[in-house]
Formats: C-alpha cells, structure tokens, sequence
C-alpha cells in the first residue's frame, strides 16, 4: 500500500536488544495527507538500515510503502504501519496520478490505552417518546 503526503512529525528513535540478544531500532514519524480532508498517519521504519536508506525531515513531501499488520495482546488488538519504502520529494504528480489511493488509519501505539466503550441506544427506540424513557426526564413537554 502507499500513501501520500508531507512528514509533520519525527518522532524519537527507539531501540533496543530483542529476545535473541540481537539489537533493533524504529524510527517513527507522523505523515498528513495531500487529500481534501487530510488525515494523519503514525508509521515506522524499522530496522537500522532501512533507517539510514529513508531519511526523512519535517514538511518534506514523500510517497511511503507500506504493511499494515495488526496483533493481539491480553485481549487488545494493536495495529502498526511499517513502511519499507520512502520516496522523497515533490510527490504531487504522483498524488494526482493515482487519487484513489485511501489513506491509512493512524496505529495505536502498544503502549496507549484502549478507547472507553461506547454505549449504544437500543435499536426500534424512539429518542422523543416520554413513555420510553425511565420518567426522570427535565424536558417541558
């Protein structure tokens, strides 16, 4: 998949040394669309090779390729965005060329907290009967 648009944010480089005794090293960044309604887009590096191949700076243009994949953990899923290509420069001609490319929704990171549930008004419930409510209604009428 790819995506389109201008680097608002480089996020600190994280590391660190995995399982295996072997080291690693993520670099993110915050990416917002081109599109009428732009989004944002967290995505990563990963790897410090792919890192020193992908240099990326605040307000450059660029065009990400990417793999979303999501997991699970107690219960929670967590979704990333790995980009394994960034192409840099004025990547307009490219947005025009291909608009219907959608724009990616931004990954949670392991470390948030999970959004509180939504509470849902029961379904063939209508919102204006005073008699389908408990009573403790202040309404005038």
């Amino acid at each position: 998949m790819e995506v389109v648009g201008k680097i608002i944010q480089v996020l600190p480089a994280q590391e660190g040394i995995g399982r295996n005794g072997n080291p690693w090293k993520v670099q993110p960044y915050v990416l917002e669309t081109l599109d009428q309604y732009p989004r944002k887009v967290h995505f990563e590096v990963f790897g410090e090779e792919r890192i020193k191949q992908n240099p990326c700076d605040v307000d450059q243009l660029v065009t990400v390729s990417f793999d979303i994949e999501s997991r699970e953990f107690n219960g929670r899923w967590y979704t990333s965005i790995r980009a394994w290509r960034i192409q840099q420069g004025d990547t307009t001609q490219a947005a025009a060329a291909a608009p219907a490319a959608p724009a990616a929704a931004p990954a949670q990171p392991a470390a948030a907290p999970a959004a509180a549930p939504v509470e849902s008004t029961p379904v063939n419930v209508d919102p204006f009967d005073a008699s389908a409510g408990d009573g403790t209604s202040d309404l005038p009428f």
